[in-house]
C-alpha cells in the first residue's frame, strides 16, 4: 500500500524520526514462526499449497515475495520488542496482523506478527504478562483464539460490532462498539477501560495495535472518529504504557480512507504522541 512509502517519508520531513533510527528485518527463522503457528500451515504457506478457497479467505493470490513479505513484517515486530525494552516504545510501520489463526491465515493477514512477538517474549522470558491493547476497528479475532487459553496473554479488543469479522472470537475483554460511534463515547469507553488496566492488570509488556480505519472517512469502518479523536485515542494507551513504565510495541495496522492523506496524517499521529511522551 502506498502509506508504507508516505509514512517513514513524512516521519522524517518532520523530524520526528531521524534516518539512523529506522530498522529493516531480516526473515523471520521458522522456529520462532512454531512459537504461534502449525508447522503444517507454515510450510504449505511457503510452498505455494495453500487452496484457491484458503488464498480468497486471506485475500491475495500467493506469492513468494507475499509470503517474505509477511515474514519480515513478523521479524520486524520481533525486533521491535527489543527496542521497546531498550527505550519504552518502538513501532513497526507495518505489522498488526491480527486476523492470522495457528493454522489459517483471513483479512488480508497470513502471520500474526504481534501474537508471534508476544510467544517470543514469553519464551525468552523477557516478559511473563503481555497486554494486547487492540483498537483496530476490527476485532483481532486471530490473537483471541491463539491465546485464549493462555493466561500470560491479557487480549483486548475494542472494535465495530457490525465489521469484520462476521464471527467474532472470544477476547478476555471485547468492547464491540454500535455503528457511528463517535470521539466523545469512544474515548469515555477507552477511558474506562485504561482505568480497570490501571487497577487490575499487571502487564510488564504491551502490544498496541493501532489501526486508524475507526476514522468516520474510512470506506470499510463503520464508526465516526474524527483525526484529532484518533490522535486522542493513542495519547490514552500510550501514556498509559509511559506512566506505568510498561515497553510498548505499536503496529500500524488498517487505514482505508479514500484520502491517502487522511490515513498517512492518522498514522503520523501516533508517532507525534509518542514523540511528545517518550521523546
Amino acid at each position: 500500500m502506498e502509506k508504507y512509502e508516505l509514512l517513514p517519508e513524512q516521519l522524517l520531513y518532520e523530524g520526528i524520526v531521524a534516518p539512523q533510527q529506522f530498522f529493516q528485518p531480516g526473515i523471520l527463522s521458522d522456529d520462532i514462526v512454531h512459537l504461534v503457528h502449525d508447522s503444517t500451515y507454515l510450510r504449505r504457506l511457503k510452498n505455494g499449497e495453500l487452496s484457491e478457497k484458503e488464498q480468497r479467505k486471506i485475500g491475495f493470490p500467493w506469492s513468494e515475495a507475499l509470503v517474505e513479505r509477511e515474514l519480515r513484517i513478523a521479524q520486524g515486530t520481533v525486533e521491535a520488542s527489543h527496542f521497546a525494552l531498550e527505550f519504552g516504545v518502538s513501532f513497526n510501520i507495518a505489522g498488526g496482523t491480527h486476523h492470522a489463526y495457528r493454522d489459517s491465515g483471513e483479512g488480508f493477514c497470513m502471520l500474526n506478527d504481534q501474537a508471534i512477538a508476544a510467544a517470543y517474549l514469553l519464551h525468552k522470558k523477557l516478559a511473563h504478562q503481555i497486554l494486547m491493547i487492540d483498537l483496530d476497528v476490527h476485532q483481532g479475532n486471530g490473537t483471541a483464539a491463539i491465546f485464549q487459553d493462555d493466561q500470560r496473554v491479557f487480549t483486548f479488543s475494542m472494535h465495530g460490532a457490525d465489521n469484520y469479522p462476521l464471527h467474532k472470537e472470544k477476547s478476555d475483554w471485547d468492547i464491540p462498539l454500535l455503528v457511528g460511534i463517535g470521539d466523545f463515547d469512544y474515548l469515555n469507553e477507552l477511558s474506562r477501560s485504561i482505568q480497570v488496566f490501571r487497577k487490575e492488570l499487571k502487564p510488564d509488556f504491551i502490544f498496541y495495535q493501532a489501526g486508524v480505519d475507526v476514522l468516520g472517512t474510512d470506506k470499510l469502518g463503520k464508526l465516526k472518529l474524527s483525526r484529532e479523536g484518533c490522535k486522542k485515542r493513542d495519547e490514552l494507551v500510550l501514556k498509559y504504557a509511559q506512566e506505568q513504565n510498561i515497553p510498548v510495541v505499536v503496529c500500524m495496522g488498517g487505514g482505508y480512507s479514500a484520502r491517502i492523506a487522511d490515513i498517512v496524517d492518522a498514522h503520523v499521529n501516533t508517532y507525534r504522541v509518542a514523540y511528545d511522551l517518550f521523546g
